[in-house]
């Protein structure tokens, strides 16, 4: 098994330099709001004479207990200012800086002061390389030098953090004690943050409480570029010191904000990510779509920047080089829109030979309708300003017939539908196997934490023994196979396989999107208490996502127990769920932290779920089935198929499809039959019977117009909403079945004041339904006649509400209340 080393380092430093460009796209918005403190040139200890600095380091705090360490600080920081001493410069900062020492990495600087000082008195003697670096430690402790970052991070110390706590700022290291007290297992974790934030005092100097957002910005940017990996101690040192309150209310909850995340870029720097070469074309790209900005989120934006400047306009200059026109030839045109179908990708094979592969674009035909967007966005512009637009105005290359998506759509129905009718047959497979998989992974685990390191687990049948970890890691218990002798890390396997079963029965149990998922919140678990009854029903709310809009879910008695499953897990010490920042992936922007359902700690930070972790899950979950598709290849799982599979199930079961329209949140009930694999007549039929079925059995008072006393009962759980005429029942997030005819509607309360207008309604109808007879139109005229009768119907109730608002009711005249003739009755009363 091959073993990298987690900071092994990069030679040499001068070419690891990151470049401004790398700079930029890790967020510089941020960056530009938490600078790192700039390096100072010179400050009191740094300018004090070799008597003073010597006297100084060795008196207290300097001066340690040990005798022996006492003289070996004395000899190490004579030598070192003698060898610096012995540079040009004004003060010991300049000296260090010009002696060339920070050229050479980790403890090989030591070798300019010792060929000095062998030519000062011969070969010195062995102990004088340990002094040297004694002496330059005590020597950083004091403050009178300040090395850049990059140098100190490709050296150990073993010792700067204790002499740091000692000398510079024993209340700061003191928290950070206290700080890792409260968390045992993070030891480890502690000793190398204290460490980091050591060096940090080392090239920027003060004390902890002056470290910036932007110091550790640099120290991470530093360790990129020093180390191949920073590690994840780089994050925990910036929760440590954001948890101590040092940094302002308005730092990123993590520090990977500042590196992982790019942010959003600007309308320039999407377009930019191209190479065009017409530059007028560039600047009408960005003209247009910062027109369109307002009415777009960043991931359609970020999506029409891609296909307009890359697979547009950047592969018709490939293809006709010097094109400075939007006016495309048509043999120029055509041989755009073939190489658009076609998606080409390079892989290495096993021999390390690179091959290109092609394969058909599926969705073509959506670029295609983005570009035609373009054109026809720029001609409908240019009517309203001609001197911006108009000079872009040309014949769009591409016609109504090359954009029609009935037959992709019917082929995409099609194989989706065979995707979901493989996978609904076997989802018991994969809950039992989930279920049975995670309940196996904790059981190994509470019998390893049981036993002895280095004897075998019982139950495993020999094949497994407790591995024999360091003390650093001795919190999690590893395995190690007898036969092969691999670790495996059962802490781990346990945590995969709860979140696995975890996603899997929540997926399936609420048919809810991957984003959707990934964003439930302790929060969103809610209740309503039934008035009828006063039962409790739990309800699981979901927050807008792709329709921007929210609803809520009836949770099952099987998702209760995952729910509260989860809770039971991620709960701490204090009973809340950790908060945890979440990356919002698409719109690339971090969320504040909230106590997320679907979260992990890693170290001492608190992760959310990325839907990368969650497929992985998947993928887990649905390999340890052994389940094949038709092709005998192995079964895959992702998340939207639950989402299909969902909706299928519920409506084959007898659930009415307009409420599963309601339940997955489609604007469109074609949408919600489009995730239905079966033929639509059976649907219809189906719907057709239910409908039947219920009228039949529901007595017919149910479908009159509700009084004022069952209208305000039900008012009072639903919100109000507001439309031309009055103010519309429906409830929260329900599609109107009315289409918005408000004047047939029974749940419309038409508000008095806008009676002139329902008159208005009601004449135009009569007149409407006049010139149909007239002319014929004997079916649109039982459509009017409905609509005038729905009309005069919300008069009468005006005229009714306006005439019980009329009545006067005698109260009789009020009474005059006597004082009280106490003296507290006094005092209470105004």
């Amino acid at each position: 098994m091959t073993v990298t080393k987690k900071h092994s380092t990069r030679p040499p430093l001068q070419a690891t330099n990151a470049t401004a460009e790398q700079a930029r796209a890790r967020n510089s918005v941020l960056r530009e709001r938490f600078p790192p403190r700039a390096a100072e040139v010179h400050w009191p200890t740094t300018g004090q004479l070799a008597e003073e600095v010597l006297q100084r380091l060795t008196a207290p705090p300097f001066l340690p207990a040990a005798k022996a360490t006492r003289a070996g600080r004395r000899r190490g920081v004579t030598k070192t200012l003698e060898w610096l001493a012995s540079i040009p410069g004004d003060t010991w900062q300049e000296r260090w800086t010009s002696s060339g020492a920070e050229h050479l990495p980790g403890a090989d600087w030591t070798e300019l002061p010792l060929r000095f000082l062998s030519q000062q008195a011969g070969s010195p003697p062995s102990y004088v390389r340990a002094d040297l670096s004694t002496g330059l430690l005590m020597l950083i402790a004091g403050d009178v030098i300040r090395p850049s970052l990059p140098w100190m991070l490709t050296r150990t110390h073993r010792y700067l953090a204790t002499i740091m706590a000692e000398v510079r700022d024993p209340d700061g290291f003191e928290q950070l004690v206290q700080m890792a007290a409260a968390q045992p297992h993070s030891s480890k974790d502690a000793q190398i943050a204290a460490t980091r934030i050591a060096v940090l005092l080392a090239c920027k100097g003060g004390l902890i409480r002056d470290i910036t957002v932007g110091d550790c910005v640099e120290l991470f940017d530093t360790q990129r570029r020093v180390h191949v990996r920073g590690g994840q101690h780089k994050v925990d040192l910036y929760l440590r010191l954001r948890t101590l309150g040092i940094f302002p209310e308005d730092a990123p909850a993590t520090i990977r904000a500042f590196g992982q995340a790019l942010g959003q870029l600007t309308i320039e720097e999407l377009v930019d990510r191209y190479p065009i070469r017409c530059r007028p074309i560039r600047d009408l790209l960005v003209d247009y779509l910062r027109e369109r900005q307002p009415s777009l989120d960043f991931a359609s934006l970020d999506a029409i920047s891609r296909t307009l400047a890359g697979l547009f306009w950047t592969r018709v200059e490939a293809l006709s080089p010097g094109i400075d026109t939007l006016l495309l030839p048509p043999t120029l045109a055509r041989a755009w829109k073939e190489d658009l179908s076609t998606k080409r990708r390079t892989t290495t094979g096993p021999d390390g030979t690179t091959v290109e592969i092609a394969s058909p674009r599926l969705n073509a035909k959506d670029e295609l309708m983005r570009v035609r967007a373009f054109y026809l966005d720029l001609a409908h512009w240019a009517t309203e300003e001609p001197a911006r637009w108009g000079p872009w105005v040309v014949r769009c290359p591409i016609s109504d017939d090359e954009i029609r998506k009935a037959k992709e759509r019917k082929h995409r129905k099609a194989r989706m539908d065979q995707r979901t009718r493989e996978r609904l047959p076997v989802l018991p497979v994969l809950v039992s196997t989930a279920n049975r998989r995670r309940l196996a992974a904790a059981e190994l685990l509470r019998t390893a934490q049981a036993t002895e390191p280095g004897t075998v687990i019982p139950g495993t049948e020999g094949s497994l023994r407790r591995a024999v970890t360091s003390k650093a890691a001795g919190h999690l218990p590893w395995a190690e196979e007898t036969a092969t002798g691999r670790r495996r890390n059962l802490s781990f396997e346990e945590e995969e396989a709860f979140w696995a079963f975890a996603a899997v029965e929540v997926l399936r149990l609420t048919g809810i999107r991957n984003e959707e998922l990934l964003e439930l919140t302790h929060h969103s678990i809610t209740q309503y208490r039934l008035p009828a009854t006063g039962e409790i029903v739990p309800l699981l709310q979901i927050a807008p996502s792709k329709t921007d809009t929210e609803r809520l879910l009836l949770v099952s008695p099987e998702l209760a127990d995952v729910l509260s499953a989860i809770v039971r897990r991620l709960r701490g010490p204090a009973g809340a769920i950790p908060l945890a920042p979440f990356y919002d992936v698409r719109e690339k922007v971090w969320n504040p932290p909230m106590p997320l359902l679907f979260q992990r700690q890693i170290g001492t930070e608190h992760q959310a779920f990325t839907p990368t972790f969650l497929r992985t899950l998947l993928i887990g979950a649905i390999a340890a089935t052994g389940l094949t598709d038709s092709a005998g290849a192995p079964l895959t799982i992702s998340p939207h198929d639950f989402r299909r599979i969902f909706v299928t199930d519920a409506i084959m079961n007898g659930l009415p499809p307009h409420i599963a329209q309601v339940i997955c949140g489609h604007k469109n009930i074609d949408t919600t039959m489009g995730y239905k694999a079966v033929y639509p007549a059976e649907t219809i039929e189906a719907h057709r019977a239910f409908i039947a079925r219920r009228r039949s059995t529901r007595p017919s008072e149910e479908y009159r117009t509700p009084t004022e006393e069952e209208w305000d009962a039900f008012l009072a759980h639903f919100e109000k909403r507001k439309v031309s005429i009055g103010t519309c029942g429906r409830a929260f997030s329900t599609p109107c079945v009315h289409e918005h005819a408000c004047v047939r509607c029974a749940l419309l309360r038409p508000d008095p004041d806008q009676r002139s207008r329902i008159e208005e309604i009601r004449d135009n109808l009569i007149a409407r339904i006049a010139e149909a007879e007239r002319e014929g139109w004997l079916g649109e005229v039982e459509g009017l006649k409905v609509s005038l009768a729905g009309a005069e119907d919300k008069l009468a109730q005006v005229d009714a509400l306006v005439k019980r608002q009329s009545i006067a009711v005698e109260l009789g005249m009020p009474g005059v209340r006597q004082p009280a003739g106490t003296t507290e009755a006094r005092r209470a009363s105004p």
